[in-house]
């Protein structure tokens, strides 16, 4: 194999491994069994919760946190429970917004979404479920034993998952399909396109890479690096998403694809035209490798994880 093979293949097999590692953690997590102070785990809402969280997917979000903590050799064992926390609040938007009041969605990792396999109220309350988990988790000795690590993981996660991130970025989304204006669709200009998507997808990616910096006790100028790349690397994921939902194919995606127009969604290939956001998004991937110049060749993995969110096919 040739030096691009090689390292493809090397970056597959620390994705893969992590995504396993990752799985094993989320259903210890998911046991029926209660916890101290937890009365019952009702069988319904552990099923639905263990649909949504096990379904498989890249785990591309605890991957970051595990391979961004690596860089301060900060222990494998807490950066999987921060990871899984993060996977636990993904995985609930997810079930959110494949909801009828939201993107309407059948189909997610090709499976029905959690609210057609069970139901409505089933699924709202398994993503409940899972998103005060995650806050369980972070929360716990076992993801580090200082607390003030603990407490910025806990506001890190807060923030780029609420109203300042993944949920107002949500309701940005909504308002310029014109869900609350009387139907009345909203043209976006690529400014705005930015901030939508920066909250709706690029917080959590964002927060996969700091955690790795909270967890292995950072200095501010690699905190700062790792938070560059995180946000640079949120927007490549979001403008490989839209181009995919253009140009993929929903067998290989998972989902249904061409939904974004026919909603009328600001997407950055709207924004920019479809040569402009895949010239973006080579852009992007430059600026994401650059960020990480202070690591040097330990980010190696890291600046291949920015080229695979580029050019994934699902």
């Amino acid at each position: 194999m040739n030096d691009v093979t090689d390292a493809g293949a090397m970056f597959r097999q620390r994705l893969d491994g992590v995504a396993a590692d990752i799985e094993r953690v989320l259903e210890r997590l998911l046991d029926d069994t209660p916890l101290a102070e937890e009365r019952a785990r009702p069988k319904r809402l552990m099923d639905a919760m263990r649909y949504v969280s096990l379904a498989g997917g890249k785990r591309l979000r605890p991957f970051l946190v595990v391979e961004t903590a690596a860089l301060f050799r900060a222990p494998r064992e807490r950066a999987l429970m921060a990871g899984a926390a993060l996977e636990f609040v993904h995985c609930y938007s997810l079930a959110h917004d494949d909801l009828p009041a939201m993107d309407n969605d059948d189909l997610r990792r090709g499976r029905p979404t959690a609210h057609r396999q069970f139901d409505e109220a089933t699924a709202i309350l398994a993503g409940d479920g899972l998103l005060t988990l995650a806050f369980d988790v972070l929360a716990r000795e076992e993801t580090h034993p200082n607390p003030a690590v603990r407490i910025a993981l806990v506001a890190a996660l807060a923030r780029g998952a609420g109203l300042g991130g993944m949920v107002g970025g949500q309701m940005l989304d909504l308002a310029a399909e014109g869900r609350f204006g009387g139907g009345k669709v909203t043209k976006l200009g690529g400014a705005e396109v930015k901030l939508l998507q920066t909250m709706k997808t690029g917080a959590l990616l964002r927060f996969g890479c700091l955690a790795g910096a909270i967890l292995g006790e950072a200095t501010p100028d690699r905190r700062e690096a790792l938070d560059r790349y995180g946000t640079l690397l949120g927007e490549a994921f979001q403008i490989a998403d839209d181009l995919l939902d253009v140009e993929g194919d929903a067998a290989t995606v998972g989902k249904a694809t061409g939904k974004d127009a026919a909603a009328g969604k600001g997407t950055f290939v709207t924004a920019l035209g479809l040569d402009g956001a895949k010239a973006r998004l080579k852009d992007l991937v430059v600026e994401a490798e650059s960020a990480l110049a202070p690591f040097g060749r330990d980010a190696d993995v890291l600046k291949m994880a920015a080229r695979f969110v580029a050019e994934r096919k699902a």
